[in-house]
């Protein structure tokens, strides 16, 4: 009789180096307009959670389009500048500049996050980085270079550095629900919530809006995220937004 060796079985306890994973290539969609970036950020990674949605922008005739994110918070940067009735475009991976980094020596390669264009024709790069990255002085010396950069080439007005950091799970939690509850709109009940709130003398929690609305509380609970997201109510977006969470007409 044989002996059979099962790899990685006893003798080695590290894990089995696998082979490198292709990227997720979506099908055509239906009614959906395809991913438009210069860079697919669909690699499988055991570092980030990469991220797919649609979304819609007036530029698409509120068609919806696929976005992909390189990590949830960069997804988070997007979903909040989606919710700003200023945007008319957003772009993910939009463009890619090339830069010289004296430090190093060397030539790189940067593929900008996010591209979004204002309805005044104003368009912003993004660059998202968590806190970490950011104190580092290489860091800052990247950012000069991509933005001088992407000057040159003309792609927007201006660069801002997004803080990843900023966006806790809890935050992300929240405007991931936002985003989905945006997807349906329902207007009659974002009123209703809405003048509720604006008149109801003994508001704290968000659950002393439901005895008074009329609504089914599940539309009433949507209206509530809705409005949060429209910056109509504030809440602490850093805890769970649920019934239970303090809750105010915005000013």
């Amino acid at each position: 009789m044989h002996e059979q060796v099962i790899p990685h079985d006893e003798w080695n306890t590290s894990p089995p180096k696998l082979p490198r994973a292709s990227k997720i290539e979506l099908p055509p969609i239906h009614g959906v307009l395809p991913f438009d970036g210069v860079r697919s950020p669909s690699s499988r990674s055991a570092a980030s959670q990469k991220v797919f949605l649609t979304y819609r922008t007036e530029a698409d005739n509120w068609t919806p389009r696929i976005g992909i994110c390189e990590s949830a918070a960069e997804a988070a940067v997007a979903i909040e500048l989606l919710f700003s009735p200023n945007i008319f475009d957003l772009k993910f991976q939009p463009a890619q500049v090339s830069y010289f980094d004296e430090e190093d020596g060397k030539h790189h390669k940067h593929t900008h996050d996010l591209l979004v264009e204002f309805r005044t024709g104003e368009r912003r790069l993004i660059f998202v980085r968590n806190a970490a990255s950011l104190k580092k002085p290489r860091t800052t010396r990247q950012i000069q270079l991509i933005a001088q950069a992407s000057r040159k080439k003309r792609l927007a007005h201006d660069m801002v550095v997004a803080n990843a950091t900023d966006y806790t799970r809890q935050r992300r939690d929240n405007l991931f629900r936002m985003f989905l509850f945006a997807s349906v709109p329902d207007p009659e009940a974002d009123e209703i919530v809405l003048a509720v709130a604006s008149r109801l003398k003994t508001l704290w929690h968000m659950q002393d809006i439901f005895p008074h609305v009329g609504i089914d509380q599940s539309r009433a609970f949507a209206a509530c995220y809705r409005l949060v997201a429209r910056k109509q109510l504030w809440a602490n977006l850093d805890h769970v937004l649920w019934e239970r969470s303090r809750i105010e007409v915005a000013s």
